[in-house]
C-alpha cells in the first residue's frame, strides 16, 4: 500500500497550534516580560531610572500583547489555523494584565499610591487621560472575556461591548505618541501606529465587504476572545 503523502508545513503548524501544550507555552512566554523586569528591578540592571524604565517598558508590552491579541483574527481567517483562536482570550487577558501593572508602576513607583495626587495628575495630563481612558474600557472586556459573560449578556451586546477595542487602541497609540513627544523619538511609535493601523484598516474592510456579501471564514472552534 502507497504512503500517506507527508502533512505539509501549513498542516503541521496547524497541528503545532493544537497540542495541548500550546496554551501552557503560551501563557509561560506571556509571563516571561514580567519576570524580566522583576529580575532587572531585583538586580538593579534597569539603567539610573529604574522606575521610568519600569512604567516605559510595562507600556510597551502592553502595546505588544493588544497588537498580538487584534492579530489573531486576521492571521487565522488568512491562514486557515482555526486553532489560533483559542489564543485569543489568553493574549487579550494579558493585554489589560500587563496595562494594570504599567498603570501601578506609574501609581507607585511615580506616585507613591497618594491617589488624590494621582487623579489631580490625571485631571492635568492629558498623556495621562487617555491612558486610564484605555484602562478604563479594558476592564469590561477582560470582566467579560468568557464564555459564560457571552451567554449571560447575548452574542449582540457582548460583540458591541468589545468593539470598544478599537477605540482603545487608539487611546493607547495616542497615550504612548504623548510619552515620546517629550523626546521627540516616535521611530518605535511608528512601528506600533501602523501594525494597529493595518490590524484596525482590515477589520473596517472587512465590515464594509460584509455590507456586499458575506466574508469567507475559517471552521472550527472559536474562543471568547477579549478583543476581536
Amino acid at each position: 500500500m502507497a504512503n500517506a503523502a507527508p502533512a505539509s508545513l501549513h498542516d503541521r503548524l496547524h497541528r503545532l497550534w493544537m497540542h495541548r501544550l500550546a496554551r501552557p507555552v503560551l501563557f509561560v512566554l506571556c509571563l516571561l516580560p514580567l519576570g524580566h523586569l522583576a529580575w532587572g528591578a531585583a538586580t538593579d540592571a534597569l539603567g539610573p531610572n529604574p522606575a521610568e524604565a519600569l512604567i516605559r517598558r510595562s507600556g510597551e508590552w502592553t502595546l505588544r500583547l493588544l497588537c498580538a491579541t487584534l492579530a489573531v483574527t486576521p492571521l487565522r481567517e488568512w491562514t486557515g489555523w482555526s486553532a489560533l483562536a483559542r489564543w485569543r482570550r489568553m493574549l487579550g487577558l494579558y493585554t489589560a494584565f500587563y496595562a494594570c501593572v504599567h498603570f501601578l508602576c506609574y501609581a507607585w513607583l511615580d506616585m507613591g499610591l497618594e491617589w488624590v495626587d494621582i487623579a489631580a495628575d490625571i485631571a492635568k495630563r492629558p498623556f495621562i487621560l487617555v491612558g486610564a481612558l484605555a484602562l478604563l474600557l479594558l476592564a469590561p472586556l477582560a470582566a467579560t472575556s468568557f464564555g459564560r459573560a457571552m451567554r449571560a449578556m447575548g452574542a449582540a451586546n457582548w460583540k458591541a461591548l468589545h468593539r470598544a477595542v478599537y477605540a482603545i487602541a487608539l487611546l493607547a497609540l495616542l497615550h504612548f505618541f504623548w510619552m515620546r513627544a517629550g523626546k521627540n523619538d516616535f521611530a518605535l511609535w511608528t512601528i506600533y501606529a501602523a501594525v494597529l493601523g493595518v490590524l484596525l484598516g482590515w477589520r473596517i474592510w472587512r465590515q464594509m465587504r460584509s455590507y456586499s456579501g458575506p466574508v469567507p471564514r475559517s471552521t472550527g472552534a472559536r474562543a471568547p476572545p477579549t478583543a476581536g
